[in-house]
């Protein structure tokens, strides 16, 4: 049960991208109000992480999940019946910061529960179980749009966490064996030598803009797939499916990599990205259809999914004896610089065609790219990356 919840930051967030441009038009704003509902989830959900692992900690795991559950299943009904763009703004907040405290929680559970080679087997599961969100989420999203409106997918949220919610009355109770006193002081403290240090503040930065070209994208597609190019939100939910699969390549042929030079397989990675974004504005200039967005999303997210995988390993075992409160603040950071990139190109470009779209993601690339030359990384001093390690980039959130 605890593994079936740590998706749910996922469903959260992509679950109803197929249905933006229905939300716009049925709430009579722009695309961009619309769009602004997604940042606000990952504002919120990012900036949580930061305090609710120090939470979690010291008033255990059990009463504060049963609560946010339920409170998240609130907040999805209250968007599905919402007229006004400023209560579905707050409540994506507060959904934000209750999927903080359910997936952060359910993914202490496992630390709480299990120890060695059997907790390696099941935080091994993280990434994958975690990837189920992005990839399945607007398949779904697609056809709850075409079926039943959008309304219909915070509907399904809404159930969702009320069925685990009961569930988890029937079944669940307290996993920690002794609580730790709550101090703001140590933990600022902490986050603060970790932010000056040069490499571990790079690798968080290019983290967020790794992820902010999958969000870029999850924020434009629709548009593009449906009003551009004349899809139906089905269209928009297999490309969503495609672009999750392309992230999970790049993560996986990390994996394959790990013992390569690290500084050299990112730089790689990144001037790739580079030729591939030029190459396809270059293309998408004269021609644009389907086939030619699904190459951008191909070469730049796999390539993105790499970057991440690599950069993420790194940041989780930099400060190695702040592991927590480093996951926390990986996890946290990045998602905010994700969310104020990419809500700025989108309002800054308007992206109405492909090629806009290649010129955000060159922002982002050349932003990358700089970031990995001016940094120096401290490779040689840290300890080696773990397969477990690397195998499991969303433990960040942790």
């Amino acid at each position: 049960m605890a593994l079936g919840l740590i998706p749910l930051s996922g469903f959260a967030m992509d679950v109803y991208i197929p249905s933006l441009p229905d939300m716009a038009l049925q709430l009579h704003t722009t695309p961009a109000a619309i769009q602004l509902t997604l940042s606000l989830f990952i504002i919120s959900y990012g900036i949580s992480q930061l305090i609710v692992g120090g939470l979690l900690d010291s008033y255990g795991r059990y009463w504060p999940t049963m609560i946010s559950m339920l409170a998240f299943s609130a907040a999805s009904f209250a968007i599905a019946f919402a007229q006004n763009i400023n209560v579905i703004y707050a409540m994506r907040i507060v959904q934000g910061f209750t999927v903080a405290v359910i997936v952060v929680a359910k993914r202490s559970f496992f630390v709480d529960v299990y120890k060695g080679e059997e907790l390696k087997k099941y935080t091994s599961l993280f990434s994958v179980i975690w990837a189920i969100g992005p990839i399945v989420a607007p398949f779904l999203g697609g056809f709850f749009q075409t079926s039943w409106g959008w309304t219909s997918n915070f509907i399904f949220l809404g159930l969702f966490s009320l069925a685990f919610f009961l569930i988890e009355i029937s079944i669940g109770g307290e996993s920690q064996k002794t609580a730790q006193p709550f101090s703001v002081r140590t933990i600022l403290s902490t986050y603060g030598k970790m932010v000056k240090t040069p490499d571990f503040t790079a690798g968080m930065i290019i983290l967020g803009l790794a992820y902010a070209m999958i969000l870029l994208y999850g924020m434009a597609s629709p548009f593009l797939i449906e009003q551009r190019l004349h899809f139906n939100p089905h269209v928009t939910g297999y490309c969503a499916l495609f672009s999750g699969v392309s992230v999970m390549v790049g993560g996986t042929l990390s994996r394959m990599l790990i013992s390569k030079p690290f500084v050299k397989k990112l730089l790689f990675a990144s001037v790739l990205q580079l030729v591939a974004v030029a190459l396809l504005i270059t293309l998408t200039s004269f021609y644009q259809s389907l086939p030619t967005l699904l190459l951008y999303v191909f070469l730049v997210h796999s390539t993105g999914g790499f970057i991440f995988n690599n950069l993420m390993s790194y940041c989780l075992i930099r400060f190695p004896q702040y592991a927590g409160k480093a996951a926390g603040l990986v996890g946290g950071g990045f998602s905010v610089v994700t969310s104020i990139l990419s809500s700025l190109l989108v309002n800054f470009l308007s992206i109405t065609n492909q090629t806009v779209l290649g010129i955000g993601y060159g922002v982002l690339v050349v932003g990358v790219l700089f970031t990995i030359i001016k940094t120096k990384w401290i490779v040689n001093e840290r300890p080696a990356i773990s397969e477990s390690a690397e195998r499991s980039p969303a433990t960040a959130a942790a």
